[in-house]
């Protein structure tokens, strides 16, 4: 018998002497009760959170301050307005525990691609700003949506929570654009 034949009469022959095991491997778990991949630090959140919150809003400065038009700018108007509000909230939320909101700090990455939008002509300029808007929102869902359910500070966790929706949205309105060009 082949290693890879025997592996499986192996696997087969385990499941069969515990059907129980194999039956409840085989079961959907409900989406809450999935455990986080990796935890997220309060403190690298907060951070990174803030730098990618403020990261999002100049690039869709930029956006609007470059000419975009149609669903283009209604977008960029639509992430300087909810990032604008996060950031509020973020900084309410740290003050009413008496604790200070972090200065919002672009990584380096994220200076780059400004750089990159800075730099882009006119007739690039839309694709690029949809596809690193597209590439930061996937971030900041990824970043929010396991901060909310691994965090330890549970106030934090609830403003990840109530700001996760508004991120979403984002990201489905940049796909769309996306798709339709």
């Amino acid at each position: 018998m082949t290693i890879t034949k025997f592996g499986a009469a192996l696997s087969l022959a385990i499941l069969a002497t515990t059907p129980s095991l194999a039956v409840e491997a085989m079961k959907p778990k409900p989406a809450d009760d999935a455990s986080p991949v990796m935890a997220v630090d309060t403190a690298i959140f907060l951070k990174v959170a803030s730098g990618s919150n403020e990261f999002e809003i100049q690039s869709s400065k930029l956006a609007k301050d470059k000419g975009v038009k149609g669903d283009v700018a209604m977008l960029a108007d639509m992430i300087i307005e909810d990032h604008t509000k996060a950031g509020e909230k973020l900084k309410a939320t740290l003050e009413a525990k008496n604790e200070k909101a972090p200065a919002p700090e672009l990584a380096p990455k994220q200076k780059k691609m400004l750089e990159q939008l800075k730099a882009a002509d006119y007739a690039d300029f839309e694709t690029l700003y949809l596809d690193i808007q597209a590439q930061a929102h996937m971030e900041a869902v990824a970043l929010f949506r396991t901060y909310a359910g691994s965090g330890d500070d549970q106030t934090i966790v609830g403003f990840a929570k109530e700001t996760l929706p508004r991120l979403e949205t984002h990201m489905a309105h940049v796909k769309e654009l996306i798709a339709a060009k």
